[in-house]
């Protein structure tokens, strides 16, 4: 399958109570970033606590993420227990974070220049 990038528009539904963040509803539909790995599965980039957070689409342990900014090799170490039973090889995960990476990081940039 090849690996393209795909975007869209996500607000970031995290919820402050005072001090206190709350996770968003994080799912398959949330996500600013997405690139499809296998059918029924995808590595997702979403809005969470200020920042983007990179999972699965279909997870069975919806807070298991890590911030963009993290290795790829690390975020997928952290959250390969949830790739569920699709044949996608670590080498195509990996490449999928990193294509979510360069965007994020390509597009926090812009936001901060107002470009």
């Amino acid at each position: 399958m090849p690996l393209i990038l795909e975007r869209r528009d996500q607000p970031d539904r995290t919820a402050a109570i005072g001090p206190l963040l709350i996770t968003p509803p994080i799912g398959a539909d949330y996500w600013l970033y997405r690139v499809r790995v296998a059918d029924g599965q995808a590595v997702i980039g979403f809005p969470k606590f200020g920042t983007v957070g990179i999972g699965f689409a279909v997870e069975d342990d919806w807070n298991t993420n890590l911030p963009y900014t993290s290795s790829a090799e690390e975020i997928y170490e952290h959250i390969e227990h949830n790739r569920g039973d699709c044949a996608v090889s670590r080498e195509d995960c990996i490449t999928a974070i990193q294509l979510i990476q360069d965007a994020a990081t390509a597009d926090r940039a812009a936001e901060e220049t107002g470009a």
